[in-house]
């Protein structure tokens, strides 16, 4: 994992449709400065609102990953996140003129060859890293989701659907640039024609199409094209879940089972590590002559957290269900 913090070199911008509003939406991917992490702005309201890409941020998890400000939101934010995220990416700012991040393709691969064309800037301050110390569990009926010590980050998820054609699948990965975008980048979102209907009917899914979303009937997969992995379902899970970690704000060291989760368990999940901060550490990489070594840089307090991750200890934390920390 890289120790020092990156943004991009250079702005990129683009124009793509919104999964759910089916506007075109404009936006761009700047440079930032270091410790400013990801933000987002929307640039067609007249007046400059700003909303960090961070948990307690988060309004909505249904059908995507929503983030809000007073009364301003920006939704299915996870793919370009996950992209940000999956390539290294520390700070940046995003600029968009509409209230939804573009479908694209329905994975993260088209973020990732704009970020890979323009390349990344290492920065002059090192990375505060969240260092999982003690694990912790969140159970919702049959869905459940782990996080767990580990010496670098993995990602390891299972879906289990009754359709013929997903079944069960499993797969887990040790997460970094290059696998990020071998493995998980290309694996588009997936939804069951009567889904779609449905969806559409209360105003949904309206910019949704097979050019941007793998669509399955009671049969077959409509995509003329087929699947890019065998495996591309339980992928794309990985994929969405990498995004959302991402509003944690740091870079994770520890290892994530996800098992039948969604938006929802990975907020849950986000919320039970910034409530049981006695379950991790932050730790950054010190140079001193030729001595090189991670540094536990603050206790695991809340005092402490509020130091580095303000949003860590918001003015009033949301109550997580079933959340149990468990001993390593």
């Amino acid at each position: 994992m890289d120790k020092w913090q990156h943004t991009i070199n250079k702005t990129i911008s683009f124009a793509g449709i919104g999964l759910h509003s089916g506007n075109t939406v404009r936006m761009s991917v700047k440079p930032a400065d270091v410790d400013t992490g990801i933000s987002f702005f929307r640039t067609d309201l007249g007046r400059k609102v700003m909303i960090p890409a961070t948990l307690y941020r988060v309004s909505d998890t249904r059908l995507a990953t929503t983030l809000a400000k007073d009364d301003v939101s920006i939704s299915t934010t996870e793919h370009l996140l996950a992209a940000l995220s999956g390539m290294g990416i520390d700070n940046a700012v995003i600029e968009l003129d509409n209230d939804e991040v573009p479908i694209m393709d329905g994975s993260a691969a088209p973020f990732v060859q704009l970020l890979k064309k323009v390349g990344r800037k290492r920065q002059k301050a090192a990375r505060v890293m969240l260092k999982i110390t003690r694990k912790i569990e969140i159970h919702n009926g049959d869905s459940m989701i782990i996080i767990e010590p580990y010496d670098g980050f993995k990602v390891s998820g299972e879906i289990n659907f009754s359709h013929p054609l997903v079944k069960k699948q499993k797969l887990s990965l040790e997460v970094d640039a290059e696998t990020f975008s071998r493995e998980i980048a290309s694996a588009r979102t997936f939804g069951f024609l009567h889904e779609v209907e449905y969806l559409r009917q209360n105003g949904k899914a309206l910019g949704g199409s097979l050019d941007n979303a793998i669509v399955i009937d009671q049969s077959e997969i409509l995509n003329s094209e087929g699947l890019r992995f065998s495996n591309e379902f339980v992928r794309h899970k990985l994929l969405d879940l990498i995004g959302d970690l991402a509003l944690l704000g740091c870079p994770v060291l520890g290892h994530v089972t996800a098992i039948k989760s969604g938006h929802g368990q990975h907020l849950q999940l986000m919320q039970a590590i910034a409530d049981h901060p006695e379950c991790w550490q932050f730790i950054k990489w010190t140079e001193n002559g030729a001595n090189s070594a991670f540094e536990k840089v603050v206790m695991s307090t809340r005092a402490a957290g509020n130091k580095i991750l303000p949003f860590f200890v918001p003015p009033q934390v949301l109550p997580v269900p079933n959340s149990t920390p468990l001993p390593a």
